[in-house]
């Protein structure tokens, strides 16, 4: 029986060892969790392109939509840890939907970081006709009239949510928020003059604020983003530490062999590396980390950091799912 055992293990051991060499072998499915069109999509759509290339086999999209990111990384969850299926988050299916959420896994410990995509720019914008013409009378206006502005979200702790509530919470004020199923209504309310802001990404709503239908005040974020040098960081407007960096990655299910994460992640860096890739994400507004800054351990690292910022702010708050 012992060496039945020992030749079961050393056979186990070869099979892995010969997978980990052959793999790829067929294509990968990759989830990306809202639907397709908005910014999360282009980036995994621009990555999974490249990757083909560097891995032989072709990278496929899946959009999988549902309760903030939920329904898609629970998917991810039940995979096999083959590497054959991955996927493209960003903070609010990582970070603000754990918050508020209650699943049955850890998105620290429960799934294997890959790389670290890019990050796009989030920045608080008003109708044309809103009283505050900069950023600093913005504040002011807000201090002076705490409840009155209405604020467009996308959900209670998505991006645009927390966005706003972190805003108000710094500057001791508050608004009236009004939901939409999807940031290109609140836009086109915000354009339209029937809600006053909106905090969304600025590479969604560039052509808005362009033609002048609205009206960007700060981005938050430690620097001004490259696509609108003209619009400065709150920071500028004294309110310090209002960062915001609205981040993707990827991720594998949880015990997906070391030498696989390896190869997708060089697979992954490549691709950002590509300057067509770095057009198509450029074009939207996204910014690439440093390739040091790209790692599995770089990932888990800033994703565990994340969380703990943002787990007090959502705390006290109170927020609660929708």
């Amino acid at each position: 029986m012992k060496k039945l055992a020992a030749v079961l293990v050393f056979t186990a051991i070869g099979v892995g060892i010969v997978q980990a060499q052959t793999y790829p072998s067929r294509p990968i499915t990759m989830i990306v969790p809202v639907a397709a069109g908005g910014s999360t999509d282009i980036v995994g759509r621009a990555v999974a392109d490249r990757m083909r290339v560097s891995l032989g086999q072709p990278v496929v999209v899946e959009n999988v939509t549902g309760a903030g990111g939920t329904t898609a990384v629970t998917r991810l969850h039940r995979a096999s840890p083959d590497g054959y299926t991955i996927m493209v988050g960003q903070w609010s299916s990582h970070v603000g939907t754990p918050l508020l959420y209650a699943p049955p896994f850890d998105y620290l410990t429960d799934f294997e970081p890959v790389v670290r995509l890019s990050s796009g720019a989030i920045w608080v914008m008003g109708r044309k006709d809103f009283p505050a013409k900069d950023a600093k009378e913005l504040i002011a206006w807000l201090k002076a009239n705490p409840g009155k502005a209405t604020a467009g979200t996308v959900g209670a702790g998505t991006g645009s949510h927390l966005c706003m509530l972190y805003l108000t919470g710094m500057i001791g004020s508050s608004v009236q928020y009004v939901p939409y199923r999807g940031g290109a209504l609140a836009m086109q309310d915000v354009a339209g003059g029937t809600i006053d802001l909106a905090c969304l990404e600025a590479g969604q709503t560039l052509a808005l604020t362009s033609s002048g239908l609205i009206k960007p005040y700060a981005v938050l974020a430690a620097q001004r983003w490259f696509k609108a040098p003209d619009v400065p960081t709150f920071d500028e407007v004294g309110v310090r530490g209002l960062e915001f960096p609205f981040w993707h990655a990827m991720w594998a299910p949880k015990g997906t062999p070391r030498s696989v994460i390896d190869k997708l992640s060089a697979a992954a860096m490549e691709a950002l590396a590509d300057p067509m890739v770095r057009q198509r994400l450029g074009d939207v507004g996204h910014e690439i980390p440093p390739r040091e800054l790209q790692t599995p351990e770089a990932l888990a690292a800033y994703h565990k950091a994340e969380i703990a910022k943002w787990t007090p702010i959502v705390k006290a708050a109170g927020i609660k799912a929708q």
